[in-house]
């Protein structure tokens, strides 16, 4: 049998994935430093409605309330052994609103990172974060996850170590990474370097891309930095930029924008695009609506995508030779020490 991410990608030129799980807690409630997943045990009905208004905005595929829901990152609240469990709560609820949506609907369980550095540069091992990862894939397969949604990764490392849970639990999945240091990943990953990577796993991506990151533009130059690839490619870019107003971050990206940006995603060669930071329900109204009704176009100039989304963060791409690279001369000083 076909999974359903697969079955939907064949029967579509696009997709439309959901928008942002933490602002969208935030305004129900959800205090700063609290554990988002532990929503799913005490708060269900707020995480229903989460789910609820990415489908009723027109979402094919939402993300579950488990980015931060394995053991590296719940160990801060004291309930690292909690993590399969929070996270089988999370996709069971998501399996509920997705079979009464009356569409196919794709429950994709969210996979951040561990928090931590991977080795050599960091003191977590490949098989430690295989572990951690597998932890929470059980869960979210346990509970009816159709995919395997592994986000914001930086270090190369870290995406290897995922990919070996997602094999392990024989489940399909996704991965996308965040370019946000001057077009590269805060480890120096490149956007090539993500497709050459990704072509050399066993256990391959059903698709792959870039989520987060600083605003919409970068989000597009990054995907127009993608290697050809025959992989669909995952765009999910955050509502405009950040602003710090009244104790509370805000982002300026209107639903307009985010219509925009949402079809120069796909004019760049996204196929599964949706929202990340700042992107409510009223977001995804609006980006379905321009797919649905503005015609497929030519890749948009760099010129034009800045115009009408906003300036780039910086001026490097990160494919010209000027982004940050990895100082791996620190991590030989740390061994000659040793």
């Amino acid at each position: 049998m076909p999974d359903a991410l697969s079955s939907l990608l064949r029967s579509r030129g696009w997709l439309l994935a959901d928008g942002a799980t933490g602002t969208t807690l935030f305004n129900m409630g959800l205090e700063s430093g609290d554990a988002p997943e532990f929503w799913n045990e005490t708060e269900t009905d707020k995480v229903r409605a989460l789910y609820r208004g990415a489908v009723q905005a027109g979402s094919d595929i939402f993300l579950t309330n488990t980015f931060g829901g394995n053991a590296a990152r719940l160990k801060l609240h004291g309930a690292e052994a909690r993590a399969g469990e929070l996270s089988r709560m999370g996709a069971e609820i998501g399996r509920e609103i997705a079979d009464a949506a009356g569409r196919p609907v794709v429950v994709a369980g969210s996979m951040g990172p561990t928090g931590e550095i991977m080795a050599p540069m960091g003191p977590l091992s490949h098989e430690s974060a295989v572990e951690i990862f597998h932890q929470q894939a059980e869960g979210l397969k346990a509970g009816g996850a159709d995919v395997l949604w592994i986000e914001t990764i930086s270090a190369p490392e870290e995406l290897r170590a995922a990919a070996e849970a997602a094999a392990l639990v024989d489940m399909p999945w996704c991965v996308t990474m965040s370019f946000d240091t001057a077009g590269r990943t805060m480890m120096g990953t490149m956007p090539p370097d993500m497709t050459r990577l990704i072509g050399k796993l066993d256990h391959k991506p059903l698709a792959y891309g870039a989520n987060c990151g600083v605003g919409a533009s970068d989000l597009i130059r990054t995907v127009m930095g993608f290697a050809a690839s025959d992989t669909p490619i995952i765009a999910k870019g955050n509502a405009g930029i950040p602003k710090y107003v009244d104790g509370h971050i805000h982002y300026n990206g209107t639903p307009e924008l985010m219509a925009d940006y949402a079809v120069m995603a796909r004019d760049a060669g996204a196929t599964i695009i949706g929202g990340c930071c700042g992107t409510t329900a009223a977001h995804l109204e609006k980006m379905r609506e321009a797919l649905e009704t503005r015609p497929r176009g030519a890749a948009p100039p760099l010129d034009e995508v800045s115009a009408r989304l906003g300036g780039f963060s910086s001026e490097s791409d990160g494919l010209d030779g000027k982004g940050p690279t990895r100082d791996r001369s620190a991590t030989r000083r740390r061994r000659d020490r040793s």
